[in-house]
């Protein structure tokens, strides 16, 4: 974040840096139960925003989390019900699709935790079935991502009918002036948490490339890299709903068994899709950008761009899906000659060297 950034248009500063790190969750002063169910979920070692973010968020901070999406508002939701199990967390989705009766009936039964979107959020806090009174912490996820779709009316809409003393938390890859205008509006004490970048990239993922030469080259290569290892799940990446629907048909033809996920689907279909990977039926999940982010498989290992990002901060997102809670994780971008000055983009954007895929790749995965 840019200097700055960090100062209202009169100077004042607007953060207060926080720089505590906890390498281990057990020091973070967490409740029994609660230690129970991440160790039982699979965490074992706090990622960079975890050893920064959890500590001064219990402390009742505002620390620097609204999902843009229905699937990761779900996704969020699993994992709350996962790590408060032996909390007994009662925790529901809020989010557009679905019964608007149905979410008013299981609101006024209560439940701990509500995970939404915007817009139905707002709509049931209009209706008084959300009863914002109750409601002692607010968290927007993907902030960045929230405000560049354009939510920002409802965001704001949102927040005219939460209490004054509520507890927020804005958590983000990037931190852009809209986000920052947030913080100074709707927070009270604000504390500022930096990650470095690599650290959000590295976290246990290796990062290679193949150097294709030409568009037309890439599926043979593909072919190659899964007639070489045996991989348990992988999501590729392409950049266009079309490219999807080509890649998954030249992919079955080769009698290989892939799954498809893009916008144009209802959701539904792409929940069917989505448990069908989760359960392993399907090992292979093809997609674009717009999913990125509701994609949370524990088994993923290889993260395949097979068309490289459009924009640098993508790329986060995409290989993020590898190597989570501390697993191994590979990911392996294609490159073109069209595509060396965008690799080379994400290599300066991230600070660090992708190296050429090695022989042995086998061994990796």
């Amino acid at each position: 974040m840019a200097n700055q950034e960090q100062k209202t248009a009169e100077g004042q500063e607007v953060f207060t840096s926080y720089n505590e790190v906890h390498d281990s969750f057990d020091t973070m002063g967490l409740r029994e139960d609660l230690l129970r169910g991440i160790y039982a979920y699979g965490f074992e070692k706090p990622s960079a925003i975890q050893q920064r973010g959890i500590v001064p968020f219990a402390k009742g901070y505002d620390a620097l989390v609204l999902a843009p999406t229905r699937e990761l508002a779900q996704q969020i939701r699993t994992v709350m019900l996962a790590l408060g199990d032996h909390l007994k967390a009662k925790v529901h989705a809020c989010v557009g699709g679905t019964s608007v009766r149905e979410d008013r009936l299981v609101l006024s039964a209560g439940v701990h935790v509500v995970v939404g979107t915007p817009g139905r959020v707002f709509d049931m806090l209009r209706r008084d079935s959300l009863r914002p009174d109750h409601i002692r912490m607010f968290v927007l996820d993907e902030a960045d991502e929230m405000l560049s779709r354009g939510f920002k009316d409802q965001i704001y809409d949102i927040f005219q009918l939460l209490p004054q003393e509520i507890q927020v938390g804005l958590f983000s890859a990037t931190m852009p002036s809209e986000a920052l205008e947030l913080t100074q509006k709707f927070m009270r004490n604000p504390v500022r948490i930096l990650v470095q970048r690599d650290e959000l990239t590295l976290e246990g993922i290796r990062q290679f490339y193949i150097d294709i030469g030409r568009e037309d080259d890439k599926f043979e290569a593909l072919c190659d890299l899964y007639t070489t290892v045996a991989i348990t799940q992988s999501v590729i990446f392409v950049n266009t709903r079309r490219k999807v629907d080509w890649l998954t048909e030249k992919m079955r033809n080769q009698d290989h068994t892939v799954s498809a996920i893009h916008g144009d689907m209802d959701k539904n279909t792409r929940d069917e899709i989505m448990r069908d990977f989760r359960s392993g039926s399907s090992r292979v999940l093809i997609t674009t950008d717009l999913l990125a982010r509701g994609i949370d498989v524990q088994q993923v290992s290889l993260v395949l761009n097979y068309d490289l990002p459009t924009q640098a901060e993508t790329y986060l997102h995409r290989i993020g899906r590898s190597g989570r809670f501390g697993r191994k994780g590979v990911a392996i971008n294609f490159v073109t000659r069209e595509d060396e000055h965008v690799q080379a983009e994400i290599q300066r954007y991230y600070n660090v060297v992708i190296e050429e895929l090695p022989a042995d790749v086998a061994e990796l995965l």
